[in-house]
């Protein structure tokens, strides 16, 4: 099992830098490069559904990103204290249709000593929008530097 920085306990910079690595990991849509930030047996509520293990996760990954199409997201720190950190984020997508969507949730992310995530807790909403709504539009991929934050979005 290979480290990954930081690690815990963190600080409000190293929390926050943890919430941009994992925001460009989910922005590269690469299942198997994303569960390696997870442990082996890494437990994961999202929305109604229960998952444990990095071949659960690639599953999961898989039909998320085959469904929620040019997949944009941003997160940004709520909180941190000990091993655990808090995150809000909003991510936009299409559905096969055509249909546009934002998604707002909340995510709870708990740490090992290794500074993989060994827990992962995700409340989400879907908001359908018009295309004309976006607020999110960087080429797929990483959010450039310059692109603005949720905050900023007024989001």
């Amino acid at each position: 099992m290979s480290d990954r920085p930081p690690f815990p306990p963190f600080t409000a910079e190293t929390a926050a830098q943890k919430a941009r690595m994992a925001e460009d990991a989910w922005n590269g849509r690469d299942p198997e490069r994303v569960s390696l930030a997870y442990t082996p047996d890494s437990v994961w509520r999202n929305r109604s559904e229960f998952l444990s293990g990095r071949a659960a996760i690639v599953a999961f990954l898989q039909r998320k990103w085959a469904h929620e199409r040019e997949y944009r997201l941003i997160k940004e720190l709520w909180t941190c204290g000990g091993d655990r950190i808090a995150v809000r984020f909003a991510y936009e997508w299409h559905d096969a249709g055509g249909q546009w969507y934002r998604s707002y949730g909340n995510e709870n992310w708990e740490f090992d000593e290794h500074g993989l995530m060994r827990r992962r807790i995700a409340s989400i909403n879907d908001l359908a929008i018009a295309a004309a709504d976006r607020k999110f539009h960087w080429p797929l991929g990483r959010r450039p530097d310059d692109h603005p934050g949720l905050s900023d979005l007024g989001l």
